[in-house]
Parts: structure tokens; C-alpha cells; sequence
């Protein structure tokens, strides 16, 4: 089994999180199964319905210890102006196609290592996730179901070959600020929504922000918890005091602080809003994730190996990753992948050959190592 034409199956498959990811994993487990491996599903269905599953695969002794190389197999929305999305077209050095870089090229590289190195001592398990992009809801039931206790795992990312063994954490909320509504001439009889929720987003990207921003730790950069407001709307027309703002706020904590400290703040300034309006603005918000940040430590045995494997120092990033679900687990954990996260999210996303074929072959090595 070669790497790069299972890439181009993987990639024709539209898998946005939005859709079943059960069509990838049907290929994958039709893959997996001619090199020895037990296979189980865990299924469900998300909130609008649709099922989504995970695929465990596992050669070796049903026991604790070995690798783990993990995968998602979701990937974020893509223009349908784009004629390549699906295509897996090869030209540039590259292969072209959403999810070719993250993360369909690590299982392509994954399989293909798996195909190359025979039966182990101890477990090589590959795990194939669903929903990362919308909050690693397939590793968290990993981690929830709690069966699965590898020595060491792999997260497969679009890292360019660069060993990654710290990020930072996510949280993210909903909020609604509700108000009144009334004519636009008669300002004193409402109460705009829209003012207020532009009153606490200045409250939270200013004073909130600075005040996290007094805790810093040099690995990251930017080194302290950033906040983000990426999507606003409200009201219903421009001469109508707005009776409705929403917004979304997400943050990304650095480690050892925890994400209940960023939502404790931004409760405590809707509150002060709240206040400021005597009674007529209320703050409603729900809370989508709470995640920590994920430190694997730089002398660790996984971090050592993919440095030496692949001539590049690891380094500290400020995105998020199922790292850590992985450490939840009980592994020593790094993420590594060929591609650039650069790219992974945008038109034209791809991943280099060359790396797709050099991080193949560091699973490899991977797999002798840490399975024996």
C-alpha cells in the first residue's frame, strides 16, 4: 500500500463536519483489515442528526502500552467555485484537495506505515476520529468510553514534518444580549441590544483581555490567552432599536490557566452591563467548549524520537489539537503531520509529496520503536 493513491480516495470523499464521515471510514476499514487489524466502530448522531463514527483499529496484543497514531477524518467547508476541492489532483510537487493536508495525508501515511512493518510485541493502534473541527467530539468519546491506554501516540496535524509538543487551549461561547425594542426616534422608550453588545465586546477586548494578558509564558507566541470575536449580528432594521445582538467569543488559554477563568471574566463584565442599563439589558450565554491546554514535556521519549526522525526542533503553537484527549489517555503525546496549517483551512490546500513520503516512513520508524 502506497500512500498517495489512498490520499486521492480519502480526498474525493467530501467529508465536512457538517456530513456522515462513515463513507471515509467504510474505505478505511476496508483498507485496514487485510493488514491484521481488529476493527470497532463507535457511532452516534450529532445534534442535527447525523451519524458520525470513529474507527478504532488495532493489531498487536489487546493490552495496555504501544502507539496510537490518531487521525480526524472531518474536514472544515470548502467553495464550491473550487474545482480541485475533491480532485486529489497532483501537479506543483503537491496533491490538491480539501483535507489533503489536514488530515487525510497522516492516515494515508498512517495506513501505508502499517502496510510496511509487520506484526508487533505490543499494540499499534490507528484511530480515525469524527467532528474535530467543530470541537474533537470523536476523542473526547475516546476519552470518555476510556478503553484505550497507549504508552504513546502521534496526533496527526498538518505540522510541515516540525514536532509539536505544546498548545494552547480553546474555549469558545455563545452569547445573546437581549434588549428592547422600539422606534429609532424615541431612544429612551428601548433599550438597543446592539449598543450593549458593542459595549461588552469593548469591554471584553479591552479590559478582559489585558488583564489575561498580565499572564504570559514565553513558549507561545502571541504568550498570553487571546481573545476572539468572530461573528456578529443583530437587530432587524436600521430605524428599529435592536432587540437582539448575538455574538460569538472564543479564547485560547495558555498552560496552567485555567479556561473557567476566561468565561468567569467575560461573566463578570456582562454583568457590569447588565447593571449599566438599570435592568433593561439582560446577557445570556452558552458555553460550547472548555478546553485545556496540552504541554507533553521537551525530554519526552515521543518528542526526542520525531526530532531526531525528522531534523526539526519541536515547537509550541497557538492552535488546538485532540492532543489533549491523547494525554487524557494516558500517552506521552506529540502531533506531527506533512502539510501547512497555513493552508489547511483555505482554497488551494495541499500537501507536498515530498513530505507526504518522509513522514511515511517516520511511522515507520515509529511503529519498530514504540510497538516492538
Amino acid at each position: 500500500m502506497e500512500p498517495v493513491p489512498l490520499l486521492q480516495r480519502l480526498v474525493a470523499i467530501d467529508s465536512t463536519s457538517s456530513r456522515s464521515n462513515l463513507p471515509v471510514l467504510d474505505l478505511l476499514e476496508e483498507a485496514v483489515r487485510p493488514l491484521g487489524f481488529a476493527t470497532r466502530r463507535m457511532t452516534w448522531r450529532d445534534e442535527a442528526g447525523v451519524e458520525k463514527g470513529n474507527l478504532l483499529c488495532r493489531r498487536g496484543p489487546e493490552a495496555p502500552g504501544g502507539l496510537a497514531l490518531l487521525g480526524h477524518t472531518d474536514c472544515v467547508p470548502f467553495d464550491p467555485a473550487w474545482p480541485e476541492a475533491l480532485s486529489g489532483a497532483i501537479h506543483d510537487g503537491s496533491l490538491h484537495g480539501r483535507g489533503s493536508a489536514d488530515t487525510k495525508a497522516f492516515i494515508a501515511c498512517a495506513l501505508a506505515a502499517a502496510a510496511h512493518t509487520g506484526p508487533t510485541a505490543r499494540p499499534l493502534h490507528l484511530l480515525f476520529t469524527a467532528d474535530e473541527e467543530v470541537g474533537c467530539w470523536g476523542a473526547k468519546k475516546l476519552v470518555e468510553e476510556g478503553l484505550l491506554r497507549p504508552r504513546v501516540a502521534i496526533d496527526g496535524e498538518p505540522t510541515s514534518l516540525v514536532p509539536i509538543r505544546a498548545h494552547k487551549g480553546y474555549a469558545a461561547v455563545d452569547v445573546e444580549v437581549l434588549g428592547l425594542e422600539g422606534h429609532s426616534s424615541y431612544p429612551d422608550l428601548g433599550a438597543s441590544a446592539v449598543h450593549a453588545g458593542a459595549r461588552l465586546i469593548t469591554e471584553v477586548v479591552g479590559r478582559v483581555q489585558a488583564e489575561l494578558a498580565r499572564s504570559q509564558d514565553p513558549l507561545f507566541a502571541p504568550p498570553h490567552t487571546t481573545y476572539n470575536i468572530g461573528v456578529v449580528e443583530g437587530g432587524k432594521a436600521r430605524n428599529v432599536i435592536a432587540g437582539r445582538c448575538r455574538f460569538t467569543l472564543e479564547w485560547r488559554p495558555i498552560p496552567g490557566q485555567e479556561p473557567q477563568l476566561g468565561l468567569r471574566l467575560f461573566e463578570e463584565a456582562a454583568a457590569l452591563v447588565e447593571a449599566e442599563s438599570g435592568g433593561r439589558i439582560r446577557v445570556a450565554h452558552t458555553p460550547m467548549r472548555l478546553d485545556q491546554a496540552a504541554v507533553t514535556p521537551a525530554e519526552a521519549e515521543v518528542v526526542r524520537f520525531l526530532e531526531a526522525e525528522s531534523g526539526n526542533a519541536a515547537r509550541c503553537v497557538p492552535y488546538g489539537t485532540e492532543m489533549p484527549e491523547l494525554l487524557a489517555l494516558g500517552a506521552e503525546a506529540c502531533v506531527f503531520g506533512p502539510g501547512d496549517i497555513r493552508v489547511a483551512h483555505r482554497t488551494g490546500e495541499h500537501v507536498p509529496l515530498a513530505e507526504v513520503e518522509r513522514c511515511t516512513a517516520i511511522l515507520e520508524a515509529a511503529v519498530r520503536r514504540f510497538c516492538g
